[in-house]
């Protein structure tokens, strides 16, 4: 039994040899996408120590068992990944009954979705005012504008969000904060000024990506006439 002991001992004496106690290591990792302040209390909970100078060196320093970096060093892999860009598409559509409403034809790519809103609406013309596009990275915000005739003061089109953020099997798009509208001048009496009042929606929404969506209805000069607000959100990889 003692040369059982004996020789177990000298098979695990160079492995113990190979891991020495309280062994430390210090790394310098590089980011190349990622703010390190932003991710720094994470990458702390596998328990290394770490430093960041500051947001735009893009690196920082771990420190703590082989064992831990290198689980830290794995995290950070995972964490650097450039953010998706996302297409965001809306188009403004006007319903009404009137024979000279105004717009322009309604382009090929939604004419399916106007197909629905003909069985369910009972206005007898449909016509585009505007399209508006963004292009944002997930986690940000956009806005654009657009000028719909040259009258003085003109009409406009508005498209914003707060954020946009795309799931992890990138099938779907969810948007904070959407605000799409017209802006319309009103002339105050007596020509004294021009106020602004706003028809639109705002809302968060959640589309499906490459999917044509109506996202809200306003109305617009009474019930005989509305706006639609049709979009499309595509994931650029």
């Amino acid at each position: 039994m003692k040369r059982i002991v004996l020789s177990a001992l000298l098979l695990a004496a160079p492995m113990l040899a190979q891991t020495p106690p309280n062994e430390r290591i210090t790394k310098l990792v590089v980011l190349q996408n990622v703010d390190p302040q932003a991710i720094g209390g994470l990458v702390g909970r596998f328990g290394v120590e770490y430093s960041t100078a500051n947001g735009q060196m893009k690196s920082m320093v771990i420190s703590g068992s082989p064992e831990k970096v290198a689980a830290a060093e794995a995290a950070i892999k995972q964490l650097d990944v450039a953010p998706k860009n996302i297409d965001l598409t809306v188009y403004f559509v006007v319903g009404g009954d009137q024979a000279n409403l105004e717009g322009g034809a309604v382009p090929q790519e939604i004419r399916d979705v106007i197909t629905q809103l003909k069985g369910t609406f009972t206005f007898k013309e449909y016509k585009m005012l505007d399209v508006l596009t963004l292009r944002t990275r997930a986690g940000s915000g956009a806005d654009t504008s657009g000028i719909l005739n040259t009258g003085n003061p003109p009409k406009m089109s508005r498209f914003s969000i707060r954020n946009a953020t795309v799931s992890e099997d990138g099938t779907t798009i969810r948007i904070d904060r959407m605000h799409a509208g017209l802006r319309i001048p009103v002339v105050l009496p007596g020509g004294k000024g021009v106020e602004y009042t706003e028809s639109g929606i705002d809302q968060d929404v959640d589309v499906k990506e490459g999917q044509k969506v109506v996202v809200g209805r306003s109305s617009l000069e009474g019930p005989q006439k509305a706006l639609f607000l049709i979009l499309t959100a595509h994931v650029i990889q």
